[in-house]
């Protein structure tokens, strides 16, 4: 199996001489693995490892004796150890995410300081085929772009460049690897239960396909993954060349002062030419990473996202519609002008007051499922919608439709025959088209956008993961 990896360490130019390689070790069967395949690459190119071991404070006892593994197995192969102790769940609670999502941030802020402070070069991660099969299938069934076919890189960065060595095994020839060498590992018990999406995918699902479909499935997957890179890295040239000739930087505020200069505010205009000479293809991703670059993350920039600035372009000059984390796509003369607020007035993004919500839009076809069941997710004909969908509180004005019939309702009313609270009402979130309510979160959906067999395009909106109530804490 080392050559294998050997290989495949060569083919992705993934290590140099006298890099210096930070190692994530869990302890686990596949971060050990990795630990021993760069000790053994280390006796024959010059290199630096230290490991890293990070306690998430999470697991009690079985994370102790991880931590105490990791640190004897370092001092018997003579290796830098590093470990430090985080509080996962509370980083978790305090920034809105999953103890998943949490975790992942934490180690990889961790990766970066140790990797910037010891000097290294590289930073290795465990990560396999079967990894890479649950990603796939996982970014397949929330719905995802060619990026996301792609699943996880062999080696990604410029400045911090990560790498994953084992990303050409799968997790049975790991284990067998170790019991053929004699080495322990320890066991993670979280990973054996379903709690969590992706250990459901792990525990059941790629067991099915091997079992009934093909045992060859995982190794298939990989090779099609890696078709997708390639196919992806084409795409984004052409993105980039696109980008070059269609898109300026603007120091402006609004189609009204459109050459009025403002100090350190770009704005990012998309020349109506774009719309016009390109494939959609390639417009559709160069609209998506300008979205993404202008918010400073990828999360909730989706294809509906894409659509409603497509849409826009072809309604009349200073139509304007918002878009998440506070920006703004403005119809302007030479095109689309995407803007943020919040980089003008210096307000500061409060992670913990806004919902985490998840919207895509998808064609309606004879294959379509049934409505969604979940309390906090839910579906509306997206065709009928006028405006940008907001999720907002409640606003002088608002009002429901109540029934099939067309009647309708007001906010105000709505709650004091529900038997809210007064104290609550500022509380619950809102999805709104315009002063017309979509979905009073938690509570109830609006008539008028329910899904019929007329209905072309759905709009889902998914609400915390559609799992949480909709009102603030």
């Amino acid at each position: 199996m080392y050559q294998r990896v050997k290989a495949y360490v060569e083919k992705y130019h993934m290590l140099q001489e006298n890099d210096h390689v930070i190692i994530g070790v869990s302890g686990g069967a596949d971060s050990v693995c990795l630990l021993f395949m760069l000790k053994e690459f280390k006796n024959e190119m010059p290199l630096e490892l230290t490991v890293v071991h990070i306690h998430h404070g999470i697991r009690g006892d079985s994370a102790d004796a991880d931590e105490r593994y990791v640190k004897a197995l370092c001092r018997q192969l003579g290796v830098r150890y590093l470990a430090f102790h985080e509080n996962v769940e509370q980083y978790a609670k305090e920034q809105g995410l999953t103890l998943e999502e949490a975790g992942r941030n934490i180690r990889r802020q961790i990766f970066e300081k140790v990797c910037k402070e010891k000097n290294g070069t590289k930073i290795a991660l465990a990560h396999h085929q079967n990894d890479n099969a649950e990603t796939l299938l996982w970014n397949l069934s929330r719905g995802c772009g060619l990026r996301g076919l792609g699943g996880i890189s062999p080696a990604e960065g410029d400045t911090v460049r990560y790498i994953r060595p084992l990303l050409c095994v799968q997790r049975c020839e790991i284990e067998a690897f170790l019991q053929e060498k004699g080495i322990s590992y320890c066991t993670d018990e979280t990973n054996l239960e379903d709690h969590y999406t992706r250990n459901r995918i792990r525990n059941h699902v790629i067991p099915y396909l091997e079992q009934e479909v093909n045992p060859q499935a995982v190794m298939h997957m990989s090779e099609t993954m890696e078709q997708m890179r390639a196919v992806w890295a084409f795409m984004e040239q052409e993105v980039q060349k696109c980008r070059e000739r269609y898109v300026e930087k603007r120091p402006c505020g609004s189609a009204e002062d459109l050459y009025e200069e403002r100090e350190n505010v770009p704005e990012l205009l998309i020349k109506e030419e774009l719309f016009r000479d390109v494939d959609k293809t390639v417009r559709s991703f160069l609209i998506h990473a300008l979205l993404c670059e202008l918010a400073g993350r990828r999360k909730d920039i989706e294809q509906v996202h894409v659509r409603l600035i497509e849409d826009l372009a072809r309604l009349q000059t200073g139509r304007k519609i918002s878009l998440p984390y506070k920006m703004t796509a403005e119809k302007c003369y030479d095109g689309i002008l995407l803007d943020r607020s919040d980089l003008k007035t210096g307000e500061k993004e409060d992670a913990g007051n806004e919902p985490g919500v998840h919207m895509r839009m998808f064609e309606q076809t004879a294959e379509t499922g049934a409505f969604p069941k979940k309390t906090y997710t839910k579906w509306f004909d997206y065709d009928i919608i006028k405006s940008t969908v907001k999720i907002r509180h409640k606003e002088s004005g608002d009002y429901i439709t109540i029934d099939r019939n067309g009647g309708t309702q007001s906010l105000k009313k709505y709650f004091i025959n529900a038997k809210i609270p007064r104290e609550d009402r500022d509380k619950i979130w809102l999805a709104a088209d315009g002063s017309h309510i979509l979905w009073i979160i938690g509570y109830r959906q609006n008539q008028a956008y329910q899904i019929t067999d007329k209905t072309k395009r759905i709009l889902e909106i998914e609400f915390n993961g559609g799992e949480e109530d909709g009102r603030d804490s």
